[in-house]
Order: C-alpha cells, then sequence, then structure tokens
C-alpha cells in the first residue's frame, strides 16, 4: 500500500495536478452545447518562478464526450433493428459524479456479486475498473468500426512480452476522469489510492524489451495509428523475486489470483494451432483496451490464452485413467503458463518454441481474418498494402515461415506470390548484440515440435542460397554467414534472426550506435550481399523512447507541473521537443530552487517506501545513487557493487573529521536475474551481504549505504526513478543496443553515469557533454581492451584491494562470492570491469565534487531534462510509421461536431 500512497497525486497524471493546482472555472460544467467541441481550459493560478496564466487545454475529454446532446456513430444502413439498437445506446457513458457512482455500486453488485453496502477496497477497485473499461469498451468498439469503415492499414506489432504497469489511473489521466472518478469515490468512502494499491503489475515483461512495447502501444494510440499489440496472455509472470537469507529466491508472480478487469475475454475469436503435426491446441484471444493521450481513438493489446482442443477424453475418465483423461488439457495449459520458462532443459527449450510458434499462429490468422472481412474478394497482392507486421526482437521470427504456410496450405497461394507477401509484409527490430540473444532453434526440436514449418524453413533456404549464390558465387564464408541453417547432424540449428533478416523488408536498430554495429558486426555478410544487388536502405536506425505520459507526467507530478508552469502549456506531454523552452530557465534562481524542491519531494517518497518496505533508513540529502534493470553481466551491476566496496574501504581508513567531508551516497540497485542465471544470482547475494554491513556499520552508515531493491517492477519503478540524483548505465561499450531506463532517469531531473553505449551516446548529444559523466572504452576501443585482458594486464590495486576485502570474509562466506570473483579474473573478464575501473573511480569522483555545488547541479539537471525532448516514443513511433509501416493517422470522428 505504501508504494500506492505516495503515488496518489503521481499516477493521477498532469491533468490530476492542474486540479490540485488549479481553480476551474465553475461555468466549464454548465457550457451551453455549441461551445462542446471546444477544448476544455482549466485557468492556472499563477506559481512562484516560471511563468504565469498558465492555460491547460484538452481537446478530447471523456468527460465532454460524456454530456448529453453527444451521440455515437449511428449505422449506416437503414436497418430497424440497427436503428433501434442506436435508439437504446446512443449516447456515452455518462462520467458525472453521480453516474460514476451508480455504475461503480452496479458492477460491485450485478458483476462481482457483492453486498452494494458493505464492499471491500478490492471489490470497490475492481467495480471502479468494470466502470472504466466501460467508457474503454465503447472507444474501443467506435475506433474499430472506423478503421473498418476507411479500410485503413494496420500495424500488428509481435512482441512476447508487454510490461505494461498498472492501469487505472494511467486510463483515467489519457481519457481526462482522474478528477470526476476521484471525487465519486471520496462521496462513497472510498479513495483512489486505496483502489490504485489493490491492482497488480500486469506480469507480461520482464525488462526494457516489455516496456518498451507498452510505451509504443500507449504512442500509437496517442498518434490515432490503427495499430494492435499482440502478444501471451501468461497465467504468471517470470517470477515474484524476494530475499531469503541473503539470495534471490522466486515464487509465482500470480497477478491473476482476483482476476483482470481490464481485459474482455473474446471467445468469438479462437484459432486452432498444431504441434507434433496433430495435437491441436485452440488459441483464445483477450483484449485489453488501449487508450491514446488526448485523443477519441482507442486501439487494443490481444493476448493468446491456450485451451485444449478436447478438453477431456472421456474414455479415459471413465475407466479411472484421470491423469491421461486430462493430459491434453494440460498440455494446452502449460504453454502459457508462464513467461521465459528456464530454458537449461530440453522440456523448457521444447516449451518456449511452443510459446512463440503459438502467439504467432494465432495472430497470423488473425490478421488474414482480418483483411478478408474488411473487404469481400480481396486480391492476396493487397495484403501487404493493407497490413504491416513488426516483429519485436527474434521471438515472433517464426513468423515469416507460418505466415507462408498459412498462404500457401490453408489459402492456396502458390510460393512466389506467397514469398512476395511475406517479405513485404514482416519488418523486424533487432534489441540486441549478444550472441546468445539471437535465437537459435535445433533442428531436432523443429522437426518433431513443427515439422511442416521446419520444411517450409528448409525450402525458404534451399530458393535464398541459390539467390545467394547468384550474387556471391560459391563463397563458401559467405555461403555460410547467410544461411538460415548452420551445423551438421545432431547440432544442426535453425537461426531465427537470419530467417528474420531474409524475411523482412526492413531491419532496424534502436540506437545510431547500435544501428551500426548491426550492420558492421551482427549482420554484415548480409549488408554486403544487399548492397551487390543495390538496396542499401535495408538496414536502418530508429531510436528507442519512453512515453512521457507515464514517465513524466504521471509519475512525477512536482516536476510536470513545474515544466508546464514554465512553458505556459501542458502540450509537452504530446510534443517533448518543447522541453527545449526550459533551457532558458537555466539561471533562473527561483526556477532552479523548485527543481530542488520537486526532487527532494520524490526522494521522501522512495525514503518512505524503503523504510515502510525494507525497514532501512535512507537519508534523504544524501546523493540518490540508482542502478536498477535487469541483472546481467554485460550491464555491470557488479563494476557499481565493487566500487562501493572501494569507497566503504576508503571511509573506514579515515578519521571521524575526514569523513565530514566526504559527500555522502545512498546507492540503490534493483533487477531479477533469471532463475538459470548462476553468475548473476550470486551479484544479486553480493549486493545484499554488502548492503547488510554497509548499512548497520555506525561508523560509515551516515556517509555511504547500499539498498537492494527487490523485485524491480512498473509500480516501484515510478517511485524510484523520479528520487534519483544519479543513475547507472554502466555497460560495456558495443554491448546495450540502446536503453530506454537511461532516458526515463535523465527526463526525470537526474544526471546520468556512464559508458558510451546505447542511447547514451545520443543523450549526451542532447543534452551537452557537461550533463553527463561518461568513463570507459569507447566502442572502437573494445577488441584491444579484450586482447590485453586476455593476455593478463595487471590490475588496479584498489581493484586488487577489493577483492581482498570479500576474500576476507567481510561480507560473508567468501565461497558464495566465488563464481562472481573468478569472473573476472584469469582472462575471464569478458565485460571488462577491470579495464574500465579507474576510469570509473575518476568518474564517481566528479560526480560527488558537482553535487557540491547545489546551483551548479540544480542547472545540469535542469539542462538534462531540457535537453531530453528527442527521447518521446511519439517521435519513435512516427519514424517507424514514416520509414518501415508507411501508414497515416485514422482518427475517430468527433461526435461532438
Amino acid at each position: 500500500m505504501v508504494a500506492t500512497k505516495f503515488l496518489l497525486h503521481s499516477v493521477i497524471g498532469l491533468a490530476a495536478v492542474a486540479s490540485l493546482l488549479l481553480v476551474q472555472l465553475e461555468a466549464e460544467v454548465h457550457a451551453p452545447q455549441n461551445l462542446m467541441n471546444k477544448p476544455r481550459v482549466i485557468p492556472m493560478l499563477r506559481l512562484k518562478g516560471g511563468q504565469g496564466n498558465v492555460r491547460m487545454t484538452r481537446t478530447a475529454s471523456q468527460q465532454d464526450l460524456s454530456k448529453p446532446g453527444v451521440a455515437r456513430p449511428a449505422p449506416k444502413d437503414k436497418d430497424a433493428r440497427k436503428q433501434k439498437i442506436w435508439e437504446l445506446s446512443k449516447g456515452y457513458k455518462a462520467a458525472d459524479k453521480e453516474s460514476i457512482q451508480r455504475s461503480i455500486v452496479h458492477h460491485v453488485e450485478h458483476t462481482l456479486a457483492c453486498d452494494r453496502y458493505n464492499f471491500d477496497d478490492r471489490s470497490a477497485y475492481r467495480g471502479t475498473a468494470l466502470a472504466v473499461r466501460d467508457h474503454l469498451v465503447e472507444s474501443l468498439r467506435d475506433t474499430k468500426a472506423h478503421y473498418f469503415q476507411q479500410d485503413a492499414k494496420r500495424v500488428c506489432y509481435l512482441s512476447l512480452e508487454f510490461l505494461m504497469g498498472r492501469s487505472l489511473l494511467n486510463c483515467l489521466s489519457n481519457l481526462d476522469l482522474q478528477k470526476p472518478y476521484k471525487e465519486a469515490l471520496e462521496e462513497i468512502g472510498y479513495k483512489l489510492e486505496d483502489m490504485v494499491d489493490q491492482e497488480k503489475d500486469a506480469a507480461l515483461g520482464n525488462g526494457g524489451l516489455g516496456r518498451l512495447a507498452a510505451c509504443f502501444l500507449d504512442s500509437m494510440a496517442t498518434l490515432n495509428l490503427p495499430a494492435w499489440g499482440y502478444g501471451i496472455r501468461y497465467e504468471h509472470g517470470m517470477f515474484e523475486q524476494r530475499i531469503k537469507d541473503g539470495v534471490q529466491v522466486e515464487f509465482p508472480d500470480t497477478w491473476l489470483t482476483h482476476g483482470n478487469p481490464w481485459e474482455v475475454q473474446r471467445l468469438d475469436i479462437q484459432y486452432p494451432v498444431t504441434f507434433y503435426g496433430s495435437e491441436k491446441v485452440i488459441a483464445v484471444a483477450y483484449d485489453t483496451p488501449i487508450p491514446g493521450y488526448d485523443t477519441l481513438n482507442t486501439n487494443a493489446l490481444r493476448l493468446w490464452s491456450a485451451m485444449p482442443d478436447q478438453d477431456i477424453d472421456l474414455a479415459k475418465f471413465n475407466e479411472g485413467d484421470y491423469q491421461k483423461a486430462l493430459a491434453s488439457r494440460h498440455r494446452a495449459l502449460e504453454i502459457t503458463q508462464v513467461l521465459y520458462p528456464n530454458d537449461n532443459n530440453w522440456a523448457g527449450k521444447e516449451l518456449r518454441l511452443k510459446q512463440q510458434y503459438f502467439f504467432v499462429s494465432a495472430t497470423l490468422q488473425d490478421v488474414i481474418k482480418t483483411f478478408l472481412d474488411a473487404k469481400p474478394g480481396r486480391k492476396w497482392d493487397e495484403l501487404a498494402e493493407k497490413v504491416a507486421v513488426q516483429l519485436n526482437d527474434t521471438h515472433p521470427s517464426i513468423g515469416v515461415a507460418e505466415l507462408m504456410r498459412l498462404l500457401i496450405d490453408v489459402h492456396g497461394v502458390g510460393w512466389t506470390l506467397a514469398w512476395s507477401i511475406v517479405t513485404k509484409v514482416f519488418a523486424y527490430t533487432n534489441h540486441t548484440v549478444l550472441p546468445e540473444a539471437l535465437e537459435k532453434w535445433p533442428v531436432s526440436l523443429m522437426q518433431s515440435l513443427l515439422p511442416r514449418i521446419m520444411e517450409i524453413i528448409n525450402e525458404i533456404n534451399r530458393r535464398w542460397m541459390n539467390e545467394v549464390r547468384e550474387v556471391m558465387g560459391d563463397n563458401h564464408d559467405a555461403l555460410s554467414k547467410l544461411s538460415i541453417l548452420e551445423g551438421e547432424g545432431e547440432h544442426r540449428m535453425v537461426r531465427m534472426a537470419n530467417l528474420a533478416v531474409v524475411g523482412s523488408h526492413k531491419v532496424n536498430g534502436v540506437a545510431a550506435i547500435h544501428a551500426e554495429i548491426v550492420k558492421t558486426d551482427v549482420f554484415p555478410a548480409f549488408v554486403e550481399y544487399y548492397k551487390r544487388r543495390g538496396i542499401t536502405d535495408k538496414f536502418i536506425g530508429i531510436t528507442n523512447g519512453v512515453t512521457p505520459r507515464r514517465w513524466m507526467a504521471q509519475c512525477n507530478p512536482e516536476l510536470s507541473a513545474l515544466i508546464t508552469k514554465c512553458l505556459g502549456t501542458e502540450k509537452w506531454v504530446r510534443d517533448l521537443s518543447l522541453l527545449e523552452g526550459l533551457k532558458k530557465f537555466a539561471d533562473d534562481e527561483k526556477v532552479l530552487e523548485e527543481i530542488s524542491e520537486a526532487k527532494l519531494a520524490n526522494k521522501k517518497r522512495l525514503a518512505k517506501y524503503v523504510k515502510d518496505t525494507l525497514n532501512v533508513e535512507v537519508d534523504v540529502n544524501t546523493l540518490f545513487d540508482v542502478q536498477v534493470k535487469r541483472i546481467h553481466e554485460y550491464k555491470r551491476q557488479l563494476l557499481n557493487i565493487l566500487q562501493v566496496i572501494h569507497r566503504y574501504n576508503e571511509l573506514k581508513k579515515m578519521r571521524p573529521a575526514d569523513r565530514e567531508k566526504v559527500q555522502p551516497r545512498t546507492i540503490f540497485i534493483g533487477g531479477k536475474a533469471a532463475a538459470g542465471y548462476f553468475v548473476a544470482k550470486r551479484i544479486i547475494a553480493l549486493a545484499v551481504a554488502v548492503g547488510k554491513v554497509l548499512n548497520s556499520d555506525s561508523d560509515t552508515s551516515k556517509y555511504l549505504k547500499l539498498v537492494f531493491i527487490p523485485n524491480y517492477r512498473v509500480g516501484n519503478a515510478q517511485i524510484i526513478i523520479p528520487a534519483n540524483d544519479i543513475s547507472e548505465h554502466i555497460s560495456t561499450a558495443g554491448t546495450e543496443a540502446s536503453g530506454t531506463s537511461n532516458m526515463k532517469f535523465v527526463m526525470n531531473g537526474g544526471i546520468i553515469i556512464g559508458t558510451d553505449d546505447g542511447a547514451n551516446i545520443e543523450i549526451k548529444e542532447n543534452v551537452g557533454e557537461d550533463n553527463i559523466f561518461i568513463f570507459g572504452a569507447k566502442c572502437h576501443e573494445i577488441a584491444d581492451a579484450t586482447r590485453k585482458m586476455k593476455q593478463g594486464t595487471q590490475w588496479d590495486h584498489r581493484l586488487v584491494d577489493v577483492f581482498k576485502t570479500i576474500r576476507s570474509g567481510k561480507f560473508g562466506n567468501p565461497v558464495d562470492f566465488e563464481p562472481v570473483l573468478n569472473s573476472m579474473e584469469n582472462g575471464n573478464d569478458r565485460y571488462l570491469l577491470a579495464h574500465d575501473w579507474a576510469s570509473y573511480l575518476d568518474a564517481q569522483a566528479k560526480v560527488d565534487k558537482a553535487f557540491g555545488d547545489r546551483r551548479g547541479w540544480q542547472k545540469k539537471c535542469l539542462l538534462a531534462v531540457a535537453g531530453m525532448g528527442f527521447f518521446s516514443t511519439d517521435r519513435t513511433i512516427q519514424e517507424y510509421a514514416d520509414k518501415i509501416w508507411k501508414i497515416s493517422p485514422c482518427l475517430r470522428p468527433d461526435p461532438r461536431g
């Protein structure tokens, strides 16, 4: 509950901030009907610093649509039945206070079957969510109908992850309904923040890949693009992380225990998916509405749940063999049980491949049905004109072969035409440069599980190799690198990334440096092949972003209100480039002081969260140093922990008087390690052990603490990120495709300490080199640094001392940490922690010095925020729409006239 209570006005959103700070004219409520198509205008009180007379405008408020006289679209024909139904339901669901209360109580009693006079917070939340969902469903149905009538080209975004976070206040904010819902709840004895506390984060993703996909959905809807997300409805997330006896322990992430009021089960939308050549599973659709910000459009996320084709073998059941009677049911249900099942064994590999094929097959069947239903008599070569399918990393790349199967086997399309369609429909986003993330599946597994798909892949590869020979000749090295298949015999593998490249018309990296690495290091043979064919624009770069709605306006209301005041408008929430206007306040002492006030409020929020959840006291006047992300060796959380130990060693050597001169720090680390990733789990154990010693040391805890925050997720990220003074993005150069948390931290008024890797490079270009702390080897220096590491270059003595401290038993049994230390020793330092060590310590010293200059630090923070206009997913998605999808906005007609 503590997390939510502090997010009361943070997650309510920017418009809610306005309602707290501003005075709304009473006349607005009684606006005449002929003025209803004008934007809702909320005058703001003049605040200290910045500009006065700020006007908050919403051009597409659900509150306006719900007023009398505004009708939903009427049926196009004169069918009497349709006209009667329209007359019965032509108005939008009312959004005045009393109507909201009536709707909530109605759902509590009639949908949930609870006592309307005595229902708890959980029932109140579910009733509230269902009431909000009613608005969303109306909007979704009208939006879908408009897309259908316009026969608009549609984007289908395929992702194995969608890390959505909580929905209630995000939906209220985007629909401009948070104020009336807050007031309606309070009058019947409930608080909006308590309702939010009842909602569990949707466990549909793990890290940046899923969070990016969620941001993309928000921006697609906000930009009025006809676009749907497609994924899996996991019964359980990857896991809930708890720290027990100092180590990560995985517990089931049972996010659906009390149901999901945001989804709509679509039993009318089902498709068969076949495994092993004959075993059928049924994919059932669940739709979650995705409202855009300040727009009438609502898109959807369609997730697939697996059900058995035959629920029970009644003959076996009657014989008393209950296990076999239900075997097919169990095999079907296991497909959508858990996100990322452990694939350290054959069964785990098979289940992962099942998951990927299951959701891709169902999605493409749905895509084809929607295409054919929209316009009878369609020609197949129109498919690429009406559908764009984006593969979010290699997980959905099996779709290339599956669409071929559907076109050829189900719809009778010839190979040549089918392949022409496929290569125009698909585009592929590469998100990594790590070899282990470029998926490969054993041919033996593919032949067993998906025999027809393996046949098609073999034929694709045969024809592809013939094309390659025509261009490259019999160059064995080129043929080997370009082939979709590799290896021989039992080691023969299907390279899914190669399949994605061959079957897509565009391949994009996700940051400027990553786009170049994709061309020079990941797929250089493909680049050369297409160059020889005269194709030079297949590989492109589109830098990632994040949605400013959730990651600024909602999670950081204090800073958002200040930005709105300074700019004189809240339009920056949809046009982040307007942040550039903050630069003129770089020397405004009042504005700079308010930057600090906003930061202090956020640090207090995080401090209370840490106290209430972990019982650790932290000083909000210390420098808050944050590194929260998936735990992986290349992300180098270990480098951070090692420098914390070095800092602790130095403090212990000092006299008390000298310690008083040190810049106090509180370090926060958080993130999950994959269940089968042993070294990453040991890194977490080391962080927890170091924190335990530091936080209880009476000599030094005033100056240095380390807190490991368990179960990092969207919900607590919205508390953690706004509180950062600096954030650590310290991956080895050339290993991080982009990163998006770096963007979130800077947008929220923090400064990066990081390497020249991923989007850090573009952030540096936009915020200025004076407002970021860069260290370590550059990308072009990695090869030489790696060679020196393998040759056994002598380590910095300070790093040697840190290893001695760990092995002394200071932080517990050193045997527990030997796997971590061994990962760096004897030429094993793949990610060059020792090489970058001295440079990292120098950068940390610069941070300490800069933070001590209060006014200078405030200016850095303001200029950093001002430089982040480029990093909105609205800009990212617009680039996808222009460069890849060739799609235009399709805005619903305004029913207000």
